[in-house]
């Protein structure tokens, strides 16, 4: 059952990610037939704490409350990825566990749940600029670095902002149904479902090596992505052999250049799609995909949603 819900803050706190969580649970729409949840803001640092935003709040009730919710969630806030949290809040999110609740983390509220161990051996989501310093800081945690929500029941993680939205409404439609999650989404003027499995809307980024082995060639492909290149040709761009070539583009990428250069196609596909009007047959020739089916394979494959969706996304619904 979901009918006790917590959410516990610490000093720091993001305002956004606290709202989500306030406004999907701690809303009464009883006027609309809606249940109605035993909601509390519970603090892991005193009564007096400072949002991320400057604003400073007084919180009721302490790690106490903890111990009778259903759901325990846990927003994102200034400096998780690097800051160290209560032993005794770390504890409470165990115990949660251990007698049945479920724990919700929106964006880096997923180092709190990962420095509780909650995260070892779980595929997990988070921001896509926190999935690096997740994975390295806690090795145990499978990150999913570009998804939009992950339910590992009772674990359940978000990805930035907007994802915490999805998330709780997941866990309103897996325990209560979609007519209660719908009626609560439209109550909110959001799309009642984007699945957690959807792409995270990711800048698109500079190539990245851990080494500088082949960071050259990977400069050089990125200039070249409406061409067709083989293992060979990149080889002999960093005068290695093949198989050389293709065991150092591996250990300094973690991937293959085949989907490196995929990856890079959908990015640049992303970007033309966010702030041009080409058509779609000009972004595949321009991206490397030929033509404009070749394309939309591709990218609901990669992003989870078609070009012309993703665009509407962006530009409003006479862009596509």
């Amino acid at each position: 059952m979901l009918q006790n819900v917590a959410v516990v803050l610490l000093d720091g706190v993001n305002p956004f990610e606290l709202g989500v969580v306030c406004e999907v649970f701690g809303t009464d729409r009883s006027d609309d037939g809606l249940p109605v949840y035993d909601f509390a803001v519970a603090s892991a640092e005193g009564p007096a704490l400072r949002m991320n935003s400057g604003v400073s709040v007084r919180v009721e009730h302490g790690l106490e409350r903890l111990e009778t919710a259903d759901l325990i969630a846990v927003p994102a806030g200034h400096s998780y990825a690097s800051r160290e949290f209560p032993p005794e809040l770390l504890d409470a999110l165990r115990r949660g566990v251990a007698r049945g609740a479920r724990v919700l983390s929106v964006c880096s509220g997923a180092f709190v749940l990962a420095a509780a161990g909650l995260l070892d051996d779980r595929r997990c989501a988070v921001h896509w600029k926190h999935a690096r310093d997740l994975a390295r800081q806690y090795p145990r945690a499978v990150v999913e670095p570009d998804v939009l929500y992950v339910d590992e029941d009772p674990v359940i993680t978000s990805a930035g902002t907007a994802a915490g939205i999805d998330a709780c409404l997941h866990l309103v439609r897996k325990e209560q149904g979609t007519e209660v999650a719908n009626k609560i989404a439209r109550r909110m003027v959001v799309p009642p479902h984007r699945d957690g499995g959807q792409a995270q809307y990711i800048e698109r980024p500079l190539p990245h090596s851990e080494g500088d082995t082949v960071g050259d060639v990977l400069a050089w492909m990125e200039r070249h992505l409406d061409e067709e290149v083989t293992v060979e040709q990149l080889a002999a761009h960093a005068h290695m052999s093949p198989r050389t070539f293709a065991r150092r583009f591996q250990q300094e990428t973690g991937t293959t250049p085949y989907r490196w250069v995929l990856r890079q196609r959908v990015l640049l596909a992303q970007r033309l799609l966010e702030a041009t009007d080409e058509t779609m047959d000009a972004i595949a020739g321009r991206t490397g995909f030929g033509n404009a089916a070749t394309l939309r394979h591709h990218f609901v494959r990669a992003v989870g949603t078609t070009p012309n969706a993703y665009r509407r996304t962006f530009r409003g619904p006479e862009a596509a």
